[in-house]
């Protein structure tokens, strides 16, 4: 990138004087600034995908790119990134070019970090060019993935380190049979836990790679919801937890059927792991329609602890917990919300949450329905009528609601 930079902005500099261009001593005139700016300098910023700026004489933006106003370094005549400013002020001191990586307020004193990786040289006649890369999201991906490194790493050690330990306990209680029974259950337990952590790891690095719409196909989300069930039906009798379905009948969209299970298996199991033995967990989903944009809802509720007005903001990060100590007795890894927004995300789609502590939770995945999605391979159906926002309340459903009366209890 740094190479590519160069070579353009070296190449400017050649055409530039090979045009021989003259300076004009009533160039510093407001009212000449057009003359200031050589024939087709502007038609050769234009082309870089690069962010572009040139600086006049003294100091005012002669030409930027909307790449570079979009990324902050220009409003009007002003360049507002400060370490900009003195880079340019040291290339037109010395006439050296000069690279560096930057980082600065978006507008100068916005609340967002930018960061750029720039090179400023001079074009002769007082004219500075700057050319830019964004590398904001780049950075913010690799602190992201060091950050899932440290976190896994973090999150492997406990159980390996309680394997280890109870591996040695149950070597020095060979004679005492009680004890090798509640250190092999405890072995157990740790042991499908790293079981579990590793499989999520798997999982999530899967999705990353694997795009759902790329290869998409019919998904009956009627079938979904009760794969997802089917996977906690397990823990929900153990726990004595009615799992009731609800909802609109039908509805479809474009996807991935087994990343689909996943997302709404996890909410379901987040929410039978966090609500009281004897509780209620409502699933459901129904088409809407908001601004002309078609969708398909699919809503988990339930009426447990809830959460709080602070945790909410970091739920779907990468092994927060909310609950840290009944998410370590049920073997929560702090994965499954993070996937859930990952496949919800890579449908096209968002998920979203309401929560009050004490009153439970409903999380929400929306899906948006393509116009194919509703045709597939069988010709027009009913689904082609422009969809409605035709949910309806629920006596069973614990929180807001979102369903219609529900059509299957699972205990």
């Amino acid at each position: 990138m740094a190479l590519v930079a160069g070579l353009l902005v070296g190449s400017l500099v050649v055409w530039l004087f090979t045009r021989g261009r003259v300076h004009d001593p009533q160039a510093d005139d407001p009212d000449q600034v057009a003359e200031r700016v050589p024939a087709g300098v502007s038609d050769v910023l234009s082309a870089l995908s690069s962010s572009a700026v040139l600086v006049g004489p003294d100091g005012a933006i002669l030409e930027s790119t909307p790449q570079a106003r979009a990324l902050g370094l220009v409003r009007g005549s002003r360049l507002l990134a400060p370490p900009l400013v003195k880079m340019v002020r040291d290339v037109r001191e010395d006439g050296e070019i000069r690279s560096a990586e930057l980082e600065f307020k978006r507008g100068g004193t916005g609340s967002v970090e930018v960061v750029i990786s720039a090179r400023v040289a001079p074009l002769g006649d007082g004219l500075v060019v700057i050319v830019a890369e964004d590398l904001t999201a780049a950075r913010r991906v690799e602190a992201t993935r060091r950050d899932f490194v440290a976190n896994v790493s973090h999150e492997l050690k406990t159980p390996i380190g309680a394997v280890a330990l109870l591996a040695e306990a149950l070597e020095g209680a060979a004679d005492d049979p009680q004890a090798v029974h509640r250190f092999a259950a405890r072995l157990s337990v740790e042991s499908q836990r790293l079981s579990d952590l590793v499989q999520q790891i798997i999982d999530l690095s899967r999705l990353q790679a694997d795009d759902p719409l790329a290869n998409t196909e019919p998904v009956d989300i009627d079938d979904v919801i009760q794969a997802a069930i089917d996977r906690c039906r397990v823990d929900a009798e153990r726990r004595d937890i009615a799992v009731t379905v609800g909802g609109e009948h039908g509805c479809k969209v474009a996807g991935s059927r087994d990343q689909l299970i996943v997302a709404v298996g996890n909410l379901v199991e987040n929410a039978i792991i966090y609500s009281d033995t004897g509780a209620r967990v409502a699933v459901a989903a129904s088409r809407v329609s908001r601004g002309g944009v078609e969708a398909v809802e699919i809503t988990v509720s339930d009426n447990g602890i809830g959460i709080s007005r602070s945790d909410l903001e970091r739920i779907f990060e990468r092994f927060y917990r909310v609950d840290f100590g009944r998410s370590r007795a049920n073997g929560g890894t702090g994965l499954g919300l993070a996937i859930v927004k990952h496949i919800a995300a890579a449908h096209g789609g968002d998920v979203s949450v309401w929560s009050q502590l004490g009153q439970g939770s409903t999380f929400t995945i929306n899906l948006p329905v393509p116009v194919v999605a509703d045709r597939f391979a069988h010709g027009p159906s009913d689904h082609d009528q422009p969809l409605r926002d035709s949910r309806a309340p629920s006596d069973a459903e614990p929180a807001p609601s979102r369903t219609t009366q529900p059509q299957e209890i699972v205990r």
